[in-house]
């Protein structure tokens, strides 16, 4: 039995973990275009990875972003469809949350320390949330957050800005694909992830679960995406009279 994960908030990673969370087999493609022709073909290699089926999966764990529109919503889709084909729970995690608990396990904080998050948003922007440890290890053997502010979008000056303003007395980590983008405004701890793994966002998945959290599966888009239908067009009445 087993938990399979998707993320399809920067690159395309596909994780399955078993009931406890340890990872049994995982596939990512570094690709930001074309999610929907990765994603199946990698949940195939995962399954075959570890000698499963789909019918072997308990539930589906998801990254919710926030992620432009386009790639964030194969995977959401994907993992919807697949929860729904197969009976078992959709389990929706923030990506940018996942990203922050990968941090504090692979860099070793401590309560009270504190995480910046900052993924790429594009249009010269990024997608950020900034976190505070409370523990390095918790229930299920993973890392506990707590959000101070975010997630939101803005130009990475202004929220190395924001940064500045925020009172705190312990180690700060700056993380994530966003960071790295732009180093004169954010400086990103070079052993630090950039984008998240999936077998994390499923274990994170798991003790949420366990503490009987909410795990919602909305898209966090936080802007509109960058293709729109056109708006209807207004008919304006004419005036005057025919000749």
């Amino acid at each position: 039995m087993a938990v399979l994960a998707l993320d399809t908030s920067a690159a395309v990673a596909v994780a399955l973990v078993d009931p406890d969370g340890a990872r049994l087999a995982a596939r990512s493609a570094d690709e930001r275009r074309r999610h929907a022709e990765s994603l199946a073909p990698l949940v195939d290699a995962v399954l075959a990875d570890a000698g499963l089926t789909r019918a072997d999966l308990t539930a589906v764990a998801v990254g919710t972003g926030p992620a432009p529109f386009t790639g964030l919503r194969v995977g959401l889709v994907t993992a919807r469809t697949l929860a729904l084909a197969l009976g078992v729970d959709v389990l929706g995690v923030p990506s940018v949350d996942a990203l922050a608990v990968q941090a504090v396990a692979d860099l070793g904080m401590t309560p009270g320390d504190e995480v910046l998050v900052a993924t790429d948003a594009r249009r010269k922007e990024v997608y950020w949330a900034h976190y505070r440890v409370v523990a390095h290890e918790g229930p299920h053997a993973v890392p506990v957050v707590e959000t101070l502010a975010g997630p939101g979008v803005d130009k990475a000056a202004d929220v190395a800005a924001r940064l500045a303003d925020a009172p705190g007395d312990g180690r700060l980590v700056v993380v994530g694909e966003g960071a790295s983008l732009y180093p004169e405004h954010l400086l990103a701890d070079e052993d630090g992830p950039l984008v998240p793994d999936a077998a994390v966002l499923a274990r994170v998945a798991l003790a949420r679960r366990a503490a009987g959290d909410d795990l919602p599966t909305e898209p966090l888009y936080l802007r509109r995406p960058d293709v729109q239908e056109p708006a209807q067009a207004r008919l304006v009445p004419a005036t005057g009279s025919p000749a």
